[in-house]
C-alpha cells in the first residue's frame, strides 16, 4: 500500500499545533530521507553540518520530540561497521579495510572483520549470529558472499544496514556497488590484440564468482574488436589464487599450439603464470606475454614486473563506507574516476614472429 499524500491542511494542522510532527513529517519538510532524520536524533558523527543544522531547523519549528521508546530501540546498535568476506585473496581483503577505514576516519565508527565461506550450509545463521553478536549498526558485503541472496534478505529482515561489492548490480543503487570487472577485462582484451597477439589463453577465477565470468566476458569483447577469439582449450579454470596460476599456465603452455598471451583474472594467479613460463623455459615477454588483474603489490615485485588492469579497491572500500553511514553525497568525482585501468609494465610485448 502506498503512503498517503500529504495534504495542506495536514501541513496546517502541524503548523498551528493541532497535530503531532511525526519523523515522516520531519524528513519530508527537511526534504531528506528518514533514516537522515534519526542520525540527527541519535547524534550520529556521520552527517555534514548543514544538513544537520537544516533538520535541527525543521525539528525546532514543530516542537518534534521522538518516540522514547523507538529511540532505545535505536541506541541498541553500536558504532560498527562488519566486513564480511569469503575471498581467497589477503591483499583485497586488506585493501579495502584500508578503503573502508579512509571512508570512517572522524566519523566515530570502526571497523570488524568476519571471514566466512560461501559454500557453508550455516552461512546465513553464522553471519547473522555475527551481526547480532556485535550490535552492528551495518555491513560491507565483498564478492562472492555479496552476491548471496539468501545473505541479503536476513539482512533485511534485521533492519542491517548493508552495501555489497559485485562486479554487476545486485542491488538498488544504495545499497550495491558494481565494480565494473567486464571492462578491466575488455581492457586486458584489447592490449594484448592490439599487439598483435592471435594465440591468447585465460587463466579464470573460481567459477563462483560472478567476477570471473565478467572478466572473461570483457576480454572476450576486446579481442573481438580486433578480430581475435578466444580459443574454449586456451582457457583454464583457477582459484585467484598463486598456486592455481601455475598449475594453470602450465596447462596451457604444454598444448602443441601454446598461447603467446595470457590473461591471468588476478596478480596472484598471473605471478604464478611467471613461473610456470620459467619453468617450461619460455622467457617473459619474448616468448609470452603475461596479464594479470587488481594491481596489487606482487604486480610490481616480481620479475617481470606485470602488466595489469589496476581495480580500485581501496577506493572502493572508501565509497561503501560512504555510502553505509550517509556521507554519499558529498561524493562529487565521475564514477570514470572509479573504472578499472590498464597499467603497462615489462610483461607484455608484441609476439615474436
Amino acid at each position: 500500500m502506498s503512503p498517503r499524500t500529504p495534504k495542506a491542511s495536514d501541513d496546517a494542522a502541524l503548523e498551528s499545533g493541532r497535530r503531532r510532527a511525526t519523523i515522516n513529517d520531519i524528513a519530508r519538510l527537511a526534504g531528506v530521507s528518514k533514516k537522515t532524520v534519526s542520525r540527527v536524533i541519535n547524534r550520529s558523527p556521520s552527517l555534514r553540518p548543514e544538513t544537520r543544522e537544516k533538520i535541527e531547523a525543521v525539528i525546532a519549528r514543530y516542537g518534534y520530540a521522538p518516540d522514547p521508546q523507538a529511540r532505545g530501540l535505536a541506541f541498541r546498535r553500536s558504532f560498527l561497521i562488519g566486513l564480511i568476506y569469503d575471498n581467497p585473496n589477503p591483499q583485497y581483503v586488506v585493501n579495502m579495510q584500508l578503503g573502508l577505514l579512509d571512508g570512517m576516519r572522524g566519523s566515530g565508527f570502526e571497523l570488524v572483520v568476519h571471514p566466512c565461506d560461501r559454500g557453508s550450509t550455516t552461512l546465513v545463521p553464522d553471519i547473522r549470529s555475527f551481526i547480532e553478536r556485535q550490535k552492528l549498526f551495518g555491513v560491507v558485503l565483498t564478492p562472492s558472499v555479496s552476491e548471496d541472496e539468501g545473505v541479503a534478505a536476513m539482512l533485511r529482515e534485521t533492519g542491517c544496514e548493508f552495501v555489497r561489492v559485485a562486479s554487476v548490480a545486485v542491488d538498488g543503487p544504495d545499497h550495491s556497488i558494481v565494480t565494473q570487472d567486464r571492462h578491466g577485462g575488455m581492457l586486458a582484451g584489447r592490449h594484448l590484440a592490439e599487439l598483435g597477439h592471435r594465440r591468447v589463453g585465460f587463466i579464470s577465477g573460481p567459477l563462483t564468482f560472478r567476477s570471473s565470468h565478467e572478466r572473461r566476458g570483457g576480454f572476450e569483447d576486446g579481442l573481438r574488436e580486433h578480430g581475435v577469439t578466444l580459443s574454449p582449450e586456451h582457457v583454464a579454470e583457477g582459484a585467484y589464487t598463486f598456486e592455481s596460476g601455475l598449475d594453470g599456465a602450465a596447462k596451457l603452455l604444454a598444448l602443441p599450439d601454446r598461447p603467446t598471451a595470457i590473461f591471468a583474472g588476478n596478480d596472484e594467479m598471473a605471478a604464478g603464470a611467471l613461473h610456470a613460463a620459467r619453468h617450461a623455459g619460455l622467457s617473459v615477454p619474448g616468448d609470452l606475454s603475461v596479464i594479470g588483474f587488481d594491481d596489487f603489490q606482487i604486480a610490481s615485485r616480481v620479475w617481470p614486473p606485470l602488466t595489469t588492469i589496476r581495480a580500485p579497491t581501496r577506493e572502493i572500500g572508501r565509497l561503501a563506507s560512504d555510502k553505509l553511514i550517509g556521507q554519499a553525497g558529498e561524493d562529487k568525482r565521475d564514477p570514470a574516476d572509479r573504472l578499472p585501468s590498464l597499467v603497462v609494465r615489462e610483461s607484455t610485448a608484441p609476439p615474436r614472429g
